[in-house]
C-alpha cells in the first residue's frame, strides 16, 4: 500500500508541475469568464438590432396589420413596382420586401404574397410575418361564417390550466425541464471530466511504455498498483484544477458583475423568445408573484444531497472510465492506435447525454430514462438529470438509487479487474498495432 501511495504522489506532482497544466489551470477561469462577458455583450447587441423590412402591398388587405416592434420596423412603398421596389431595399440595405400582390380575395392575396431577401431569412422573422397572415385569414373566414371581429377577439385568447399537486402546492410549467438541466449541468461535467482527465492516464500510460520506463517501474511495483496509482493520481490533479476553476471563475465572474454592472439576466433573454425545450422553459410570466413561485421551487431543490451523490457517482465513473483509458494505453505504443479504441468509450457518454435530455425532460420516470439512469456506463450523467426532483415520493426511487449505486460499484470492481489483466500484458508489448481479438486473447491469460 506504501508504493501505491507513492505512484499516487509521484503522478499527482508530475501533473501539478507540468508548466501546460499551470498555465492553463489559471489561464482558463479568465477564458471562461471572458467568454460569458463576450456572451452577454454581442446578446445586447443583438437585442439592439433592428430589422427593417419593405412591404409593398397592392391589395385590399393588411392596410394595418404590420406594426413595428422593438426589434422589428415596416417601410411601406406607395406607387412603385415590384422591381422598383426591390431596387430601393437593396440599395438602402434593408433586411428584405414583403411582397403582398392584388387579387379579388384575401385567399389568394396570402396564396401568392413573397418575402425576398438577400440570403435565407431567420425563422423568427418569417414566423412573426406567417403569424398576421394566419391571424388575418382565421378572422375571415370565422367572419364568412358569421362570427364578428368581437368574438373573433374572444376566441384567439389563450388558456393555461393551473395545476397543483394533491396537497395543494402549486405546479410550476417547465420546472421539471429547470431541475432535469441543472442535473444535466452537473452530469455534464462528469463527461468532461472523464474524457479529459481519462486521456491523460491513457497519454501518460503511452509515454512510460514508448520510452522504456514502465520496464524499470515493474520491477518494484505491481501493474495493478501501477495503473490505480496512475488513475488516482490524475484524478486528484483534475479536482485540484476544478476546484481552482470554480474558485477562480466565481471571484472574476462577481468582479465582473460589480465593476462593469452587468446584468447576469441579460444570459436569458435571448432564450425567453426561443421556441424549443429549454426555450419554453425559460419563458416565465412577468409577475414577480410567479417569479417568486419559481426562485423558492429552485431553492428547495435538495442541493446538499445533489452535490453529494455528484462526487459519488463523479468517482465511480471516473474510476470506471479511466481504468478503460488506462487498458488501452497499456495496449498500444503510440496515441494514433487509441482511435478504433476511443469511440466505444465515449459513445455511453454521448448517448448519456443527449438520450438522457430527451428522456428525462419529458418523462423522469419513464423506462428510458430509469433504464440509464441504472445502466452503469450511463448512470452517473442520467441519475443526475433526475436527482434535483428529489429521493422517494415525487422523486427517484430510494431502490433506484441504491440498485445503480450497486451496479456501479460492481461493475467498477470487474472493469478494473479486466483492465488490469490487459494492463499487465499490454505494457509490455512493443511493436504491433493490437486488435479487438488480441485484446480478448489477453484477457485469458
Amino acid at each position: 500500500m506504501s508504493k501505491l501511495g507513492l505512484i499516487i504522489k509521484r503522478e499527482y506532482l508530475a501533473k501539478v508541475r507540468n508548466k501546460s497544466f499551470v498555465v492553463m489551470t489559471f489561464l482558463s477561469p479568465i477564458l471562461m469568464v471572458g467568454m460569458i462577458a463576450l456572451i452577454v455583450y454581442l446578446t445586447k447587441v443583438n437585442d439592439n438590432e433592428t430589422r427593417v423590412i419593405g412591404v409593398l402591398n397592392q391589395s385590399d388587405y393588411f392596410s394595418t396589420d404590420f406594426q413595428g416592434t422593438d426589434n422589428t420596423s415596416y417601410v411601406k412603398f406607395r406607387d412603385v413596382d415590384l422591381e422598383a421596389a426591390k431596387d430601393s431595399i437593396i440599395k438602402m440595405g434593408l433586411y428584405g420586401l414583403l411582397y403582398i400582390p392584388n387579387a379579388p380575395n384575401l385567399e389568394r392575396v396570402a396564396e401568392n404574397a413573397v418575402f425576398y431577401t438577400k440570403d435565407a431569412p431567420g425563422s423568427s422573422v418569417v414566423t412573426n410575418l406567417e403569424s398576421v397572415f394566419e391571424n388575418r385569414l382565421r378572422m375571415e373566414r370565422l367572419q364568412d361564417l358569421g362570427v364578428s371581429a368581437s368574438d373573433f377577439n374572444k376566441l384567439d385568447l389563450s388558456f393555461e390550466i393551473n395545476t397543483t399537486t394533491f396537497s395543494g402546492e402549486q405546479n410550476l410549467k417547465g420546472i421539471n425541464e429547470i431541475k432535469a438541466f441543472i442535473g444535466g449541468g452537473f452530469g455534464y461535467l462528469i463527461m468532461m471530466f472523464i474524457i479529459i482527465y481519462g486521456g491523460f492516464v491513457m497519454r501518460s500510460v503511452i509515454e512510460e511504455k514508448t520510452s522504456r520506463i514502465v520496464e524499470v517501474i515493474i520491477s518494484s511495483v505491481k501493474p495493478f498498483q501501477l495503473m490505480l496509482g496512475k488513475i488516482i493520481g490524475t484524478s486528484l490533479a483534475g479536482i485540484t484544477q476544478f476546484v481552482i476553476w470554480i474558485i477562480s471563475a466565481s471571484l472574476l465572474l462577481g468582479m465582473l458583475v460589480f465593476i462593469f454592472g452587468i446584468d447576469p439576466s441579460a444570459l436569458n433573454s435571448g432564450a425567453e423568445n426561443t421556441p424549443g425545450l429549454i426555450g419554453g422553459a425559460a419563458n416565465f410570466a412577468n409577475s414577480e408573484t410567479t417569479m417568486q413561485l419559481y426562485a423558492n421551487e429552485l431553492f428547495k431543490i435538495p442541493w446538499a444531497m445533489l452535490i453529494t451523490f455528484f462526487m459519488i457517482y463523479f468517482i465511480l465513473g471516473y474510476l470506471i472510465y479511466s481504468s478503460i483509458y488506462a487498458a488501452i494505453g497499456a495496449a498500444v505504443d503510440n496515441e494514433a492506435d487509441t482511435q478504433q479504441f476511443i469511440f466505444p468509450i465515449i459513445l455511453p457518454l454521448m448517448l448519456a447525454i443527449y438520450v438522457g435530455f430527451f428522456s428525462v425532460f419529458n418523462n423522469p420516470h419513464g423506462p428510458i430514462a430509469v433504464g440509464f439512469s441504472l445502466f452503469p456506463l450511463t448512470s452517473p450523467i442520467v441519475m443526475l438529470m433526475r436527482l434535483p426532483g428529489g429521493i422517494g415520493e415525487g422523486g427517484v426511487p430510494v431502490w433506484e438509487l441504491l440498485v445503480s449505486i450497486a451496479l456501479l460499484v460492481v461493475t467498477f470492481i470487474g472493469i478494473v479487474w479486466l483492465a488490469a489483466k490487459i494492463y499487465r500484458v499490454g505494457i509490455l508489448m512493443y511493436g504491433k498495432k493490437p486488435s479487438y481479438k488480441d485484446i480478448f486473447k489477453w484477457l485469458k491469460y
